[in-house]
């Protein structure tokens, strides 16, 4: 039997700021961040970036338990469009780790091969070729691990529109990891996503965004870093994706996955300081508008069987 969806809520560090982008903002440590999520009532975690957590898997394990938050995967951008390259040791070595704290789920993003989200190569045949058939191999690794490979459309890779996104739908078996902000910055449309293939999507990272912002950043007038830092990302329920249509779509249709809350965040100086936000209050008002949203997927016809 499929957990209700309130107990299928999990965090990320990048919404308290964390990113592996380099000169993000203010970063918080697991001392501080780890607690806060177990204050708002979140039981698991995606990992976050390399140095968040220790390097040792089991040491990985060992600080979300004593934290009292399960593992439930990990983000990991690598290359899949260099022939010269080979991304499977870099998905093996956090497969090990996801394994090791008992997670589930590998979330990987097309990297571009330069450090930020801002600009992005164009691909040719070759390089579809090369990253279709990457996924592909990837998704076998995970699997053979007793894990599920997702490919996460993101902004600033090589995969980040609809049309990408469809694709790689249509010329790889891995699932899809939808995140309901980047691909709508991106000119998806995750509700759409959501209604069309919602057996392939086997991991959700929920975001709602401000549309002004997002055409932006599509249009290229507006870095996405800048973007973020200027208030893209706002608490669910308070921006322009349709949140409650995408979680009642997934539902309908049998998802039994994680809804991960990722509100990507810059924190301009640490909590309490001069201009420094607490992250905490997106979360909870984040979490508060899912809960709302589950407890009407619940009174659904659908879902009482009607």
């Amino acid at each position: 039997m499929t957990a209700p969806l309130a107990e299928r809520i999990a965090g990320a560090p990048i919404s308290w700021g964390v990113c592996e982008v380099p000169g993000w903002g203010h970063q918080l440590g697991p001392d501080t961040v780890l607690p806060q999520m177990r204050e708002l009532g979140l039981s698991a975690t995606e990992f976050g970036p390399d140095g968040f957590l220790p390097d040792a898997p089991a040491d990985k394990a060992a600080v979300l338990a004593a934290h009292g938050l399960r593992a439930v995967g990990q983000f990991v951008p690598v290359v899949l469009h260099d022939p010269g390259h080979d991304p499977l040791p870099e998905v093996e070595a956090a497969i090990a780790g996801l394994v090791a704290a008992d997670a589930g789920t590998v979330v990987v993003a097309a990297a571009t091969g330069t450090d930020g989200y801002d600009a992005r190569p164009v691909l040719d045949d070759a390089g579809w070729a090369c990253l279709l058939a990457n996924l592909d191999r990837i998704a076998a690794a995970a699997a053979a691990a007793g894990l599920t490979a997702t490919l996460h459309p993101h902004v600033g890779t090589m995969v980040e529109s609809g049309v990408e996104t469809q694709r790689v739908l249509d010329g790889s078996g891995i699932g899809i990891c939808l995140d309901t902000g980047h691909l709508l910055i991106g000119g998806g449309d995750p509700v759409a996503l959501a209604a069309s293939h919602p057996h392939r999507i086997a991991h959700v990272h929920l975001k709602d965004v401000r549309r002004a912002l997002a055409d932006r950043v599509r249009s290229g007038e507006t870095p996405y870093a800048a973007a973020v830092a200027e208030g893209m990302y706002v608490p669910l329920g308070a921006g322009d994706v349709d949140i409650a249509a995408i979680v009642r779509l997934l539902e309908d249709a049998g998802y039994a996955g994680w809804y991960v809350l990722e509100q990507d965040t810059v924190l301009h100086a640490a909590p309490g300081e001069p201009g420094g936000a607490d992250p905490r209050d997106d979360v909870r008002a984040s979490v508060a508008h899912l809960l709302a949203v589950a407890a009407g997927t619940a009174d659904s016809p659908a879902a009482q069987g009607e």
